[in-house]
């Protein structure tokens, strides 16, 4: 029984297909989906998404979202998922320090939607350098 997954973005439909397995970014960690897995809506955070397929093993960058699974189906609702040759790394180094550098000139205690902004700023940008390098060296 094969898992159908979905990964969607207000722009498109990422991804749609029959799936052995997917490992998602969740706020507790990550959470591994499995076919016929209980049913469940959790926050999606941003990180790495993995999806395995017949022995092989396809990953994204994610950002936020919700994650959906209804028997043997997972829906994935982000902001953005980004495969590894799409992804510029010097952009994502560039949004880093820009994120960086917003965070040390809010006050301590003030502006926390800034705050929040930024860190999730500093995590996908983050997600994407990693997988970006970590298929450069595969």
């Amino acid at each position: 029984m094969p898992l159908k997954l979905e990964i969607v973005t207000p722009e498109a439909r990422i991804y749609s297909d029959e799936v052995d397995t997917v490992v998602l970014p969740g706020y507790e960690g990550e959470m591994g989906v499995l076919p016929a897995h209980s049913n469940l809506v959790t926050t999606l955070l941003p990180g790495e998404l993995r999806i395995t397929k017949g022995g092989k093993t396809i990953e994204l960058a994610v950002g936020e979202g919700l994650v959906e699974v209804t028997g043997n189906v997972t829906r994935v609702l982000t902001d953005v998922a980004v495969d590894a040759e799409k992804i510029d790394e010097k952009a994502a180094e560039e949004a880093i320090a820009r994120a960086q550098k917003a965070l040390s000139e809010l006050k301590p205690g003030e502006q926390q939607e800034e705050v929040a902004a930024a860190m999730a700023a500093i995590q996908r940008a983050t997600a994407h350098l990693n997988i970006k390098r970590k298929r450069r060296t595969v």
